[in-house]
């Protein structure tokens, strides 16, 4: 679905105990990316968000279109590299609208806030995130022993 022009696409934090907090629970319920559904709503009910850890999402109209997390820790065994820009997710209707650069661009910026000077991005796909400023770093290996593409990006 292309977005009218007079539909603005905001992006914020989600903080713990909120309205916003419960609309993104609500939405992780109902969203497609089932490799990942149960996880992030047991992150999400629990919020199992520590320090600097937190999602963000977009809305159109009051109503979330996308979600992203930054995290410490993700799907991988590398404690030694994070913050993680992770759980990107946009609905199926509102794709082609550049709302995931949005989504990672709102996530860096907080992480730059916070200290950080870059953030990493782990993914299976070639020449998604190289738009978004992002450059390989390496193969890693996940728990579930699968191999993705590690991307970094220096925050300025």
């Amino acid at each position: 679905m292309a977005i009218e022009t007079n539909e603005l696409v905001k992006v914020q934090k989600v903080d713990k105990d909120t309205e916003m907090a419960e609309k993104l629970l609500n939405f992780v319920e109902h969203f497609s990316w089932e490799e990942v559904k149960e996880h992030t709503l047991h992150i999400i009910k629990n919020w199992e968000f520590e320090k600097w850890e937190t999602p963000f999402v977009a809305t159109v109209s009051g109503h979330i279109v996308g979600m992203v997390t930054i995290m410490k820790s993700d799907y991988y065994p590398l404690p030694e590299i994070y913050p993680w820009i992770s759980t990107l997710f946009v609905t199926e209707e509102y794709r082609g609208n550049r709302i995931s650069g949005k989504l990672i661009d709102f996530a860096n910026e907080y992480a730059k806030e916070i200290g950080f000077d870059r953030t990493y991005i782990p993914t299976e796909f070639v020449g998604l995130y190289e738009k978004y400023g992002y450059c390989y770093v390496k193969n890693i290996v996940n728990y579930g022993g699968d191999t993705d593409r590690l991307y970094a990006k220096e925050l300025k």
